[in-house]
Parts: structure tokens; C-alpha cells; sequence
């Protein structure tokens, strides 16, 4: 099987399902529970917003859970005129249900009233707490007071793990508090190399602000020239660069950057305002500059796989700059991940056309509707974003119309792309060579594909691509044998690579091996209709026809493709087995 992975699909932002959010569909008894508004129980109030914060629904979460307060508000006035017992069980009952409505409330980005109900008393537990002093310490900062938040920022009761972005928000609440030598102060955390980083990135925009310019520049040019500095410290100090009139500097910082990586988008973007003469972007405000603080923070959560912290972290973050565009795209890609499509769709539609996250918040988008099965929608979407001219974007269009199967024209994409790279890209070889392959281009998909394998030859998808696609011609049989079995040997979980070997003894003629491999193929793989296909026509040369029908009636309810059913469909009919080894099986492209 000739199946690979989609290399530039998205979410292009590398996000998963939700720790704490799973991503499932609403069952019929979440959809139940979700439709109790004329529920008076707090526990059915509870329960719905379990339910609604599990599929992702975080604002009817925080609604659920917040009548399920004021029903306990009840209860409890209730017992105190001795109608009901009180216990201590009620109390952290309701103790419980106002965490899961602040967090309910955060998650969904309503900043403020997750502060207005943050969990400040002794019956809360000490994480909820922090984070309610954090959350309260931001609604703060966003409503001006900044010698009330930089109180509350120093206090130590904001613990781990959110010390280190008190730490990094206490300099702009100094700043915001005209405290200009507290602002100038960098935030260190002991052992956090982020707080350090980020806090001299602060630093040099808080020096700035201050008119301490050599200074600034100092802490500026320390984290631009490292070996591999980040996109967020080039554009700072080039930024920084124009802003003092230095355009000539701003573009050899560029031009350095790009020499080492010339894919960095933002960074070509910079480099041809400040060659036009645009004029500089301005240097960030405090409440801009606290929220670029909060950002590295909720990356790192995320990367962690702490998506709901992560998710928390970029609400506080746009309730100080509801304009920062790669916020907006990380929500949504928290959100795609958790299975809610129609929170992501509003997330990205936030980045406004010109804004240099646009195009991939419309590539994004694309995704949503692809999930869905819109075709149109999506492909619409995808060529939005690919007019923008951002390559990334047009790998995406590229990538989507592959999915549906438009491989014609996504070759055509693919080879201006090809066409502008200073370097072979391997990885658009080879998504080019898929495409040559299922238009019938095979010459132009066999150079395509042995380019891609000259520059990464231990790809194991690759190497199962081209050798499964020899053997099935009968071409090169010794090397493309030994091609897929090294794939095999680097990647032996895959289900799709160790049935490649089985069919290709299959092709080869030893069917007993065939069935040795494909059994193990379908073991890893158990749902897939083609190595079910594969297997029934493997048992069929051994002789064990009961099994073979089985196979091919399986496959009947595995939702196979109209090639592989209608070929399923033919031998059942028939009664007379594979027309023989030479039946072509299903390839998906990279």
C-alpha cells in the first residue's frame, strides 16, 4: 500500500486533541444533557457542563455552571432554615462547580467575568487559586490599573505553574503604573530559561519606551544574533533598527537572517517594507507588550500538551490585545484540535484581510470545512489564502486539492513552487511525483520520486511510495524490494508499510508470505479496506476461499473507495477470485 502521510496539511500548527478537552463528537446523551435549560437540579446543571465543556462549548459550560451555583445558593439557604441538612459534601460540591465555571468562563475568552467568579476562598483548591489570582491580576492590567496589578503580580501566592508569567507580565504593570525603574527591572524566575528570554525582549522594548536607546539596542542585538535566533527577536531588533531611521542596518539584519532560511515569511515581509521605505511598525504598547508576554507561555503549554492551560493563557493574552493575530490562529487550532469547528471558524476569521496572519487564518479555515466533508467551502477558502502569494498558503491549496483529489492542478501548484526555490525541496518532489502518479504521468513521477529519495534517503514514506510503485510494475524488483522492507524496518507499527511488503510478495508470486504479512498488516490495522482486500486475495491463492469471501465482504463495510469496492464487488460476484497479480491497489498521496 502505497499510503502516506500528508506532508503540508492542515492544522498547520501542529495541535492535537485536548488534554482535559477530548475531541468526540456529541453523543446522544451529551446532546441530552446539553438541552437541560429547564434543568433545576445542581447536579443536572452540573453534568450539562461537564458535558458542554468536554465537546468544547466552553461559554454554555460557564452558563450551565454558574446556574449550578445559584441552584446550590438555594439548596443551602434551604438547609439553613432546616428544610435540608447541611454537610461538608455540599460545600465542596459547590466549591467544585464554581471552579469548572470560572475555567468554563476563561476558556471561552470571557476574561472578565471568569475574574468577577475566580476562586479566592480557602474551600477552592490552591491551582484554581492561582490561576484566579492571575486571571484577576490581567483583568487589571486591561482595565489600566496597573499599580493594583503589579501589586498582585509580586504576591508569591501566584504559584507554579504561573509564576514565570507573573514574572514576565510584573515589568508592564510597573511601566503601566509609571513605575519606570521597576519596569526596567528583568524578570527572573530561578532554572526558567523562558522568563529569561522573554523578560530580555521586555526589557529591550521597556528601554526603548523609556528613551534608553543604547541600551535597549544592547539587549536587542543580543537575542537577533545568536546561531538560530526566532523570528519574534529578528523582527524586534530590525523593527527597533528602522524605527531609529537605521533602514540600511534593519535590511542586513534581514538579509543575514534569510541567507541562513530563506522560508521565513515574516522575516521576507520585513525585509521588503524596510527596503520600500514603509514606514516602521510601532513600538508595541504596555497592554500590547503584556499580552506578547503572555504568548511564549501559552506556546510552551502547548507544546507541552497542556492545551487547556495553553487555551487559558492565549484568552488572558487577547483580553490585553484583542488584535494579536497569532493568538486568534492558536485558538483556533486549540479549538480544530478539540473538535469544536465552529469555535475555530470564529477565531480565524479574526486576522483581517493585509494582517500577516490573513492568509494562514484562511488557509486554516479551509481545514474546518474540509473536516466536514464542503469541498466547495474549502477549496474556496484554500485559493483565498494562495492569492495572498505566501507560500506556505499555496502548499496548503496544494496539499487540499491532492485530499480531493484534483491532482492535476495540484502539480500545477506544486511546480511553481519547485520553480521558485533556491534548493530541491524534497518534500515537494515528492508530493509532485504523487500527483504525476495519479494523473498517469509515471516518467515525470518516477523522476520526481527518486530526486526526493537522493535528498532524503531514509524517509521511510518515500521509500515504500517508489518501491511499492516499482514492484507493482514489475520494474527494478530486487532494489524495490529491498527499498520497502527498509521502510518496514524503520517504521514496523505502520500498517500501511508492512502491508506494502505483503502485496509485494504477493506480486512476487510467494503468496504464503503475502499472507504472513498481510495478517500482521491487519492487526495493526484492522479497519482499512484495502489490506482487507489485500488478505482476501492472498487467502484466495493459499486456498482457504471461506476466509478469502470474508475478507471481500468486509471490506463492503469498511466505507472503501469506489476502486477498491467496486473490485470487492467483482470477485463476490464472480465466485472466481483475483483476475490474477496484476489488480492495481489504491495509492494516497503524501
Amino acid at each position: 500500500m502505497r499510503r502516506t502521510l500528508l506532508l503540508f496539511a492542515a492544522p498547520l500548527v501542529l495541535l492535537t486533541a485536548c488534554a482535559g478537552i477530548p475531541a468526540r463528537p456529541v453523543s446522544s446523551a451529551d446532546a441530552g444533557l446539553s438541552e437541560v435549560s429547564s434543568a433545576t437540579s445542581q447536579y443536572g446543571l452540573f453534568l450539562a457542563g461537564q458535558a458542554a465543556l468536554s465537546d468544547g462549548r466552553s461559554a454554555q459550560a460557564a452558563d450551565y455552571f454558574e446556574r449550578a451555583q445559584a441552584a446550590d445558593a438555594l439548596e443551602a439557604a434551604e438547609r439553613a432554615e432546616g428544610i435540608a441538612e447541611a454537610d461538608a459534601t455540599a460545600d465542596t460540591a459547590g466549591s467544585v462547580v464554581g471552579e469548572r465555571a470560572f475555567l468554563a468562563a476563561l476558556m471561552a475568552g470571557e476574561v472578565s467575568r471568569a475574574a468577577a467568579i475566580a476562586p479566592m476562598g480557602e474551600d477552592a483548591s490552591e491551582g484554581a487559586r492561582r490561576l484566579g489570582r492571575l486571571t484577576v491580576a490581567v483583568e487589571t492590567m486591561a482595565q489600566g490599573k496597573g499599580k493594583a496589578a503589579a501589586q498582585m503580580l509580586a504576591n508569591e501566592d501566584i504559584g507554579f505553574p504561573h509564576r514565570s508569567a507573573a514574572a514576565l507580565l510584573a515589568p508592564w504593570a510597573a511601566a503601566q503604573a509609571g513605575d519606570v525603574e521597576g519596569s526596567l527591572v528583568r524578570p527572573e524566575v530561578q532554572g526558567d530559561r523562558l522568563v529569561e528570554y522573554v523578560g530580555q525582549l521586555g526589557q529591550a522594548h521597556l528601554f526603548e519606551r523609556a528613551r534608553r536607546f543604547d541600551e535597549a539596542e544592547t539587549d536587542y542585538k543580543a537575542l537577533a544574533q545568536t546561531a538560530r535566533p526566532s523570528d519574534m527577536a529578528v523582527l524586534a531588533y530590525g523593527e527597533f533598527l528602522e524605527r531609529r531611521g537605521r533602514r540600511a542596518d534593519a535590511v542586513a539584519l534581514y538579509d543575514t537572517t534569510l541567507a541562513r532560511d530563506p522560508h521565513r515569511a515574516a522575516v521576507k515581509a520585513a525585509r521588503a517594507r524596510a527596503a520600500a521605505g514603509k514606514p516602521a511598525p510601532a513600538a508595541p504598547t504596555l497592554r500590547e507588550g503584556a499580552a506578547q508576554a503572555l504568548m511564549t507561555p501559552a506556546a510552551a503549554m502547548l507544546a507541552a500538551n497542556q492545551n487547556q492551560l495553553g487555551l487559558t493563557y492565549l484568552r488572558l493574552s487577547l483580553r490585553l490585545d484583542p488584535h494579536r493575530g497569532e493568538a486568534w490562529l492558536m485558538v483556533g487550532d486549540v479549538l480544530s484540535g478539540a473538535g469544536d469547528l465552529v469555535g475555530a471558524r470564529a477565531a480565524y476569521e479574526k486576522p483581517k484581510r493585509g494582517s500577516p496572519e490573513y492568509a494562514a487564518a484562511r488557509a486554516k479555515m479551509a481545514w474546518t470545512y474540509q473536516t466536514e466533508g464542503q469541498t466547495e467551502a474549502a477549496l474556496q477558502f484554500a485559493r483565498e489564502a494562495a492569492a495572498s502569494g505566501d507560500a506556505d498558503s499555496r502548499l496548503n491549496l496544494a496539499d487540499l486539492l491532492r485530499a480531493n483529489d484534483q491532482y492535476a492542478e495540484s502539480a500545477q501548484v506544486l511546480t511553481t513552487l519547485i520553480d521558485e526555490s533556491p534548493k530541491p525541496d524534497w518534500r515537494l518532489l515528492y508530493a509532485r511525483g504523487v500527483a504525476y502518479e495519479r494523473i498517469g504521468r509515471w516518467p515525470d513521477a518516477e523522476r520526481d520520486l527518486q530526486e526526493a529519495l537522493k535528498l532524503q534517503p531514509e524517509d521511510p514514506e518515500l521509500l515504500n511510495y517508489l518501491g511499492y510503485s516499482w514492484i507493482d510494475r514489475g520494474e527494478h524488483l530486487k532494489e524495490a524490494m529491498a527499498m520497502v522492507e527498509k521502510a518496514v524496518g524503520i517504521n514496523p507499527r505502520s500498517g500501511a508499510m508492512v502491508d506494502s511488503l505483503g502485496w509485494a510478495h504477493y506480486r512476487l508470486g510467494d503468496y504464503a508470505k503475502a499472507v504472513e504479512y498481510l495478517e500482521e498488516a491487519i492487526e495493526l490495522e484492522a479497519g482499512d479496506p484495502e489490506i482487507n482486500n489485500h488478505l482476501g486475495d492472498a487467502y484466495w491463492r493459499v486456498g482457504r476461499r471461506d476466509e478469502a469471501v470474508f475478507q471481500w465482504r468486509r471490506v463492503l463495510t469498511l466505507e472503501p473507495d469506489a476502486k477498491i469496492k467496486a473490485d470487492a464487488e467483482a470477485k463476490l460476484k464472480s465466485g472466481l477470485g483475483p483476475a490474477g497479480p496484476a489488480t492495481t491497489s489504491r495509492i494516497a498521496g503524501p
